[in-house]
């Protein structure tokens, strides 16, 4: 298969952002060319198109595997395994934010927990189990808030993310109008 100039450069720059989002490169890149492949790939597709291993090729499928991001299909008459990327965009991102979570919040809000249940030795200690409070209860609620716009459908996550900043001037009105109601 030949990419076009276009479905290139967004393959390679996908690959570049896979890393900042939690996988490496040639897994960004393996999945990019998945999202924009109409009919599914097999391994050796994928190996040929991206220049790179076919075992560079098999460990980035187990990954997005392991991340519930591919699906493998068959062909009547062949043997060969195919892949396609599993569900939509919108399923993607709640995946690769679900995954972020297990990986990076909930250790870190374990580890806050834990250090909050220490008795404190000294004043030092006590402002630091302040501070460390202050950051659980924050990452606690990112983590809540979060969850709960994943439950919303895509098309009401939409909406709300089209909102923007509409939301924080409602919220200054509210903030105004309650102020007065209380004089």
């Amino acid at each position: 298969m030949k990419m076009t100039p276009m479905i290139a450069s967004f393959v390679m720059h996908f690959g570049e952002m896979g890393s900042r989002w939690g996988f490496n490169r040639t897994v960004g890149q393996i999945y990019a060319l998945l999202v924009m492949t109409e009919e599914p790939l097999s391994a050796n597709d994928i190996a040929e198109t991206l220049s790179i291993s076919r075992g560079n090729v098999s460990m980035g499928l187990k990954e997005l595997a392991s991340w519930q991001l591919v699906t493998t299909t068959h062909k009547p008459g062949d043997r060969k395994d195919y892949y396609r990327n599993k569900g939509t965009i919108w399923d993607m991102a709640n995946r690769v934010f679900e995954e972020r979570r297990k990986r990076e919040m909930d250790p870190t809000l374990s580890l806050l927990r834990d250090i909050m249940l220490d008795e404190p030795g000294n004043a030092s200690e006590v402002y630091a189990q302040e501070q460390i409070s202050e950051i659980h209860d924050l990452l606690e609620n990112i983590t809540h808030w979060t969850q709960s716009l994943q439950s919303l459908s895509p098309e009401k996550l939409n909406t709300l993310m089209k909102l923007g900043s509409g939301v924080g001037k409602v919220l200054d009105m509210k903030d105004k109008f309650l102020m007065k109601k209380s004089e």
